[in-house]
């Protein structure tokens, strides 16, 4: 009968490292156990607790160039990702906020979400579900509006 090892093709861990795996793997088990965790009824498609998507491509494409100025150097203009003073004359893409950044900066970033980094103002995804969560959260939010208007209305 061949060992766990070999029937594995794995070799065992020192005792040290053993226990600390273990120990967080005990860990781990007792937070699910005690928390009453319940994975099944988590809805992981609520965009309100996820990292929004990508921003469309041809919005990226259509962002404005902005050349800088010599007055917006001399005020020490700088990327807010990298911290590097704008140099005059250099390109900077502007985001619909009018916040300036270098491109090699940017583009990463809005290859993984679509908002910008300072102010989280979005461009549009090729998303349809979040695009429409979008617009649902957006009617929601003037639903609300409009009953906190109309209960002040009532009391004035």
């Amino acid at each position: 009968m061949t060992s766990y090892f070999e029937e594995h093709d794995c070799e065992p861990g020192v005792p040290e490292e053993q226990y600390r795996q273990n120990a967080l793997l005990e860990l781990a088990r007792t937070l699910f156990n005690g928390m009453d965790i319940e994975l099944a009824s988590a809805d992981f498609t609520d965009w309100d607790h996820r990292l929004p998507p990508p921003a469309a491509k041809r919005a990226v494409q259509n962002l404005p160039k902005a050349i800088i100025t010599g007055a917006q150097a001399d005020k020490g203009l700088k990327c807010p990702v990298c911290l590097v003073e704008f140099e005059e004359g250099q390109t900077a893409l502007e985001m619909p906020c009018q916040h300036l950044f270098h491109s090699d900066c940017i583009l990463p970033w809005l290859g993984k979400t679509n908002s910008c980094p300072l102010c989280r103002c979005e461009l549009p995804t090729d998303n349809e579900e979040y695009e429409e969560h979008k617009k649902d959260k957006a009617r929601r939010q003037q639903q609300q509006h409009r009953l906190e208007y109309l209960h002040g209305a009532m009391y004035t």
